[in-house]
């Protein structure tokens, strides 16, 4: 990191800054709703991740949605190591 910037720690994200994250449309095959979990998972703390669920399903998204192998995003993150805070977020909405 250059010596003229910050890093920045736990400030908080804007809405519209989380909702940019329902934007990024798949390259390939992948169902468009599990891209943008995906998408979201790797680029947003637990918390924003939280605040992005909601603005998902108001979107009309499938939480449940999977790729050409059958796998949901919980099968794809289960074996990362900070996947369980996202995993138990993703089943809540779920109901």
């Amino acid at each position: 990191m250059r010596k003229d910037k910050k890093q920045v720690i736990g400030e908080e994200i804007s809405d519209e800054s989380i909702k940019l994250f329902l934007e990024p449309e798949p390259a390939d095959d992948t169902p468009a709703s599990l891209h943008k979990l995906i998408k979201a998972y790797r680029g947003l703390r637990v918390d924003d991740f939280e605040r992005f669920l909601v603005f998902f399903v108001e979107a009309g998204y499938d939480l449940n949605a999977k790729n050409a192998k059958g796998q949901d995003f919980v099968a794809l993150i289960a074996d990362q190591r900070q996947a369980e805070p996202y995993i138990e977020l993703i089943q809540a909405a779920r109901g």
